[in-house]
């Protein structure tokens, strides 16, 4: 018999804590306030943050109210920044393979953003990154550290170079910081500026057909040609690998369009000469016009990012950033994936990732968490990171639900040595058509509910306890158990996990994902492992990526590790491989 089997068998039977033996712990979201650290949810296309609750006690300089788009957080950061959220995140994307990609960022944010010499924090940033069905970025969860003044000092006696090596160009840090001062020094009726974003389409198959030399060969060749073009006042500089920035000083709306028009004719119509031979090349462009489109640097390079993405799939080269295009792209946008998600369940094309989650100790598998998977059409795996938040909107998270339970229920009735735990959002845990349709095709599967674990987040549960703690009730009289997905992301209290009946908690993963380089993150989740405990209650711990942390968890007490070093999740599982977990009858 398993740690979790008698953990779980005995969970009714087992007497309630006594009130005092938690009545003084301090509570995680003091816990996480006194190490300076906070969560935050971003869900990249619809721009939204969410933060945990002790935001604004990391963070007392802020409105957190006012921080609740990834756009209005980028304004706060100073100008020697490195490196911004979105950009850290932009880096490892492709390394998505449904789990999520981890990033890290580190940069300033000033106290007052309409002053340049505004003093500043430098925060630490960290958490794991989701694709869209388009490969960009979609979700991210992670969390946020206000790190020490020494910090500051090594980050600042690191200059960084004022011209790109390859091209000559300027780098962006002095691109950055001319912007800075053009913003400092606008004023209402002074002539604005704008900046043109040009990006070379088509540089990664340029690579690999004529290889690395030749590809920068082509770059070099491009910043030559539009200094070329440009006026004596005109500025280019190395935005990333294969796109570049030109700043126009005393520009407006009817002269941007006329420059874009100007650098992008020059670039494409006639081929560039390299000592590699002559490219012909294909280059899109996007614009913004400030201070009356952006109030500060990072506001001007994220509308001209918006813009510049828009131009993808379509005829026209130039987009011009305006109010209403970030809108109408998202629309777009979640017409799309709403689309997707519809022909996926019409046809059949929805599955389950089996990852194992294992025995902290033993390192064995005990049981599994099935994965919502969508395919398209050409077999491809898509994580559901990037569609549930458009799912929720447009109410189709329900129809996913409720396919990825009838497809464990039928995996499990396939396996009796099975034990599969699966998520279900919000919405569903209040939808009654869901809990029927689960009930009607358990009752048609004995001696299924019982190895069957369905996962709540811990901010979902904690939004309205009286009424989840009915519906968690109502769901556990099917058979099934309960498991708080993200614990610690909410900071619920003791009284809250006794009452709600849980039979398993998973810590958030934001947590796990740096204990080997964070004290502060290894004393919180101690804490949380040493309060499950007093409750009575099975721990696993999610996101555990190297044998460090998971010797670490072991030695603290979690019942059970899941995460990358154990494997990721497959969509195939022979029968009998998993060890059993037996609940109470």
């Amino acid at each position: 018999m398993s740690k979790f089997e008698l953990k779980i068998s005995k969970a009714d039977s087992l007497p309630l804590v006594p009130a005092d033996a938690t009545r003084n712990a301090p509570l995680p979201r003091d816990i996480l306030s006194s190490i300076g650290e906070t969560i935050y949810d971003w869900d990249i296309m619809s721009d939204m943050i969410a933060w945990g609750p002790n935001a604004a006690d990391v963070l007392p300089v802020f409105n957190i109210a006012d921080l609740q788009s990834g756009r209005t957080y980028a304004g706060l950061m100073s100008w020697d920044s490195r490196a911004t959220r979105l950009e850290a995140i932009n880096k490892v994307i492709e390394n998505d393979t449904g789990a999520g990609a981890r990033y890290y960022a580190e940069y300033g944010i000033l106290l007052d953003p309409e002053s340049r010499s505004s003093p500043r924090v430098w925060i630490e940033d960290s958490g794991r990154c989701f694709a869209g069905p388009d490969g960009k970025p979609a979700h991210a969860h992670g969390a946020v550290r206000v790190v020490a003044k020494n910090r500051e000092e090594l980050r600042n006696s690191q200059p960084g170079a004022d011209l790109d090596s390859l091209t000559g160009a300027m780098s962006r840090a002095s691109l950055m910081e001319c912007l800075n001062r053009l913003f400092v020094d606008s004023k209402p009726g002074k002539a604005g500026f704008a900046m043109l974003l040009l990006a070379i389409d088509g540089m990664t198959s340029a690579n690999r057909t004529y290889g690395y030399d030749a590809g920068d060969a082509i770059i070099a060749a491009a910043v030559q040609r539009i200094r070329e073009t440009m006026r004596g006042s005109d500025i280019v500089a190395r935005y990333s690998g294969n796109s570049f920035a030109i700043l126009l000083q005393n520009c407006d709306t009817e002269q941007i369009e006329f420059s874009a028009s100007r650098f992008l004719d020059a670039l494409t119509s006639q081929e560039l000469k390299t000592p590699h031979g002559q490219h012909k090349i294909s280059v899109r462009a996007g614009g913004i016009c400030a201070p009356r489109d952006a109030r500060n640097t990072q506001q001007l390079f994220q509308h001209a990012e918006e813009a510049i993405d828009t131009t993808r799939g379509q005829s026209k080269r130039f987009i011009l950033f305006t109010p209403s295009l970030k809108v109408n792209h998202e629309r777009l946008r979640n017409q799309a994936i709403a689309e997707h998600i519809l022909d996926a369940l019409n046809q059949r094309r929805v599955a389950i990732a089996l990852q194992p989650i294992v025995a902290a100790k033993s390192g064995k598998p005990v049981f599994y968490e099935a994965l919502l998977r969508l395919r398209t059409d050409d077999g491809r795996e898509i994580s559901p990171a990037s569609l549930i938040p458009v799912a929720e909107k447009s109410g189709l998270v329900t129809l996913l639900d409720q396919r990825v339970m009838e497809l464990a229920i039928d995996r499990l009735a396939a396996d009796p040595a099975l034990t599969l735990t699966i998520n279900i959002s919000g919405i569903t845990a209040h939808d009654s058509d869901w809990l029927e349709a689960a009930r009607t095709r358990l009752n048609l599967n004995p001696g299924v509910a019982s190895r069957l674990i369905a996962e709540i987040t811990e901010t979902c549960a904690i939004g309205n306890i009286d009424k989840m703690r009915e519906r968690i009730a109502a769901i556990r009289e099917t058979g099934m158990r309960i498991a708080m997905d993200d614990f610690g992301a909410g900071y619920s209290s003791f009284k809250n996990l006794r009452g709600l009946g849980i039979d398993l908690l998973k810590i958030d993963g934001a947590f796990i994902q740096n204990l080997a380089r964070s004290s502060d993150d290894r004393f919180f989740v101690r804490t949380l492992i040493e309060l499950a405990n007093h409750l009575q209650i099975p721990v696993v711990a999610e996101w555990v990526e190297n044998q460090e942390t998971a010797t670490l968890l072991a030695e603290w007490g979690v019942d059970y590790c899941q995460g990358s070093w154990f494997g990721m999740g497959v969509t195939e599982l022979a029968p009998a491989t998993a060890a059993g977990i037996t609940a109470a009858a």
